[in-house]
């Protein structure tokens, strides 16, 4: 985290106080932007196949794609066909909209839309123009529905669905808009969404992360031996999670080495550990396997949504028609 960034967890300061004209500008062009699509002076794209939004209100690591990845799971053993859109944040492609596949690197799609890619093998399409992705999606495949990763406040692209995932932790930082603090939208927006999830906590509608066997970043394969220690390295928005995580497990960490979120990884990064072990989330593994060393390990983790949250998704696509006859 950046200094500013650090600012939106603490008590008020200096740094906050200078930032909120800038907060108060940001709220009045979302508020219009947001009331022009509501009237009609700015148009949506409706898409002909239902869409489901899984965001969020503040930024970095609130834990949207383990919800996204348990939230294709569970379409799919409905018996729908089911593709995924995303920005593609921090890729640089030759051209969009991308559809991902085994040859796609991490520095063209983004490591969130690689990482999808890795555990799903399902259709992704990337670029910064939803409207094109989720045509090309319904042009290539078949599909039932498309879960859209992230794009909330993407009011011009329509959606059947918003699910809000809130991380319990951090929660909304010191409750101000950005700069001054972490919110793209105020908690009001809680309230038009149909579906809130928390990330840990104790709500009645929350998941928790169930750490699987640690993999080998080179070729994602399950590692036998017992690991003990390493260095942990993230590019994360919410490192001490992962690195508490690797604790409870019983490996004792011998550096905690924080990148900013996305960043693109090189070998030299990682010079300083030198033979030692390094544990790093999956997010980070597809950044790193071309050059991984046989001792560098990646932690999976997956969702496990309370059985209220399961309910109240059926009851909404039921409602919405997603899952007639079920």
């Amino acid at each position: 985290m950046n200094t500013i960034e650090k600012s939106w967890y603490k008590p008020v300061g200096l740094i906050t106080l200078l930032l909120l004209p800038l907060s108060v500008l940001f709220w009045l062009i979302s508020i219009t932007r947001k009331w022009l699509y509501s009237v009609g002076i700015l148009r949506q794209f409706k898409s002909k196949i239902p869409i489901i939004v899984v965001g969020n209100i503040s930024v970095g690591g609130n834990g949207k794609t383990p919800f996204v990845l348990w939230l294709y799971d569970f379409l799919t053993k409905q018996g729908l066909s089911v593709g995924v859109i995303s920005r593609g944040y921090g890729g640089k492609a030759g051209s969009y909209p991308l559809i991902v596949t085994n040859n796609t690197s991490a520095s063209e799609a983004g490591d969130e839309p690689k990482l999808l890619f890795h555990r799903l093998k399902c259709p992704i399409a990337i670029g910064p123009n939803r409207q094109h992705n989720i045509e090309l999606l319904v042009r290539e495949y078949n599909l039932d529905i498309i879960i859209s990763d992230d794009g909330m406040q993407h009011y011009k692209m329509a959606r059947t669905i918003e699910c809000c995932i809130v991380d319990s932790e951090r929660q909304f930082g010191n409750g101000l808009l950005m700069p001054a603090g972490p919110l793209r939208e105020t908690p009001q927006r809680l309230k038009s969404v149909d579906l809130v999830v928390e990330n840990g906590g104790q709500s009645n509608n929350n998941y928790t992360l169930q750490p699987a066997a640690l993999k080998s970043v080179k070729n994602s394969i399950p590692v036998a031996e017992s690991i003990t220690k390493g260095h942990a390295v993230s590019a994360i928005g919410n490192p001490k999670r992962f690195e508490n995580t690797l604790i409870k497990q019983g490996i004792t960490l011998l550096s905690s080495n924080h990148f900013r979120d996305h960043y693109a990884y090189t070998a030299e990064d990682f010079k300083q550990f030198g033979n030692d072990n390094v544990l790093m989330t999956e997010k980070d593994a597809v950044k790193c396997g071309e050059f991984a060393k046989d001792n560098w390990y990646y932690l999976p983790v997956d969702a496990k949504p309370t059985q209220a949250v399961i309910n109240k998704l059926t009851l909404i696509l039921k409602e919405k028609g997603i899952l007639n006859g079920l």
